[in-house]
């Protein structure tokens, strides 16, 4: 699971996943990416979940880029405890993605192959996603 070595603060405020994302929108190391379509917060869980399905698909052949990574702590408290008495303790780990967001990235397989890895990772995800290819996006031509 990802999570970072250190932080500088320990709890975060929820925060607003209003707009577009305006960077991370090209597919640059890979030849097919995966867009998200819809703002969520996405899971460690959920990226391992969907890096997993993607690797196993593939089997040994091509390489796998995630493009998110999760910073962001999500704290809860206990259950059944009072309100008050301060922000519960962090839970788990959420990487904030926009509509427009390239995820993953994937290269070295056939377009076939690498658009059904896309689906099972897709399936994965708790947002709807598109599949798509370096010349639909405008990345880097070689």
């Amino acid at each position: 699971m990802l999570l970072p070595k250190r932080v500088k603060y320990r709890r975060v405020q929820r925060g607003r996943m209003k707009g577009a994302a305006h960077r991370g929108t090209e597919v640059n190391y890979g030849d097919f990416g995966l867009v998200a379509l819809e703002p969520a917060w996405i899971t460690s869980n959920q990226i391992e979940a969907a890096r997993i399905a993607m690797t196993r698909y593939i089997k040994r052949g091509g390489q796998v880029w995630i493009k998110i990574f999760p910073d962001k702590p999500i704290t809860e408290k206990p259950a059944e405890t009072r309100m008050g008495s301060g922000k519960g303790s962090p839970e788990y780990w959420v990487a904030v993605v926009k509509p427009g967001r390239v995820m993953f990235e994937i290269a070295g397989v056939d377009r076939a192959v690498a658009q059904e890895a896309m689906r099972l990772a897709a399936n994965k995800l708790p947002i709807k996603c598109k599949f798509v290819s370096k010349e639909e996006t405008g990345g880097e031509q070689e």
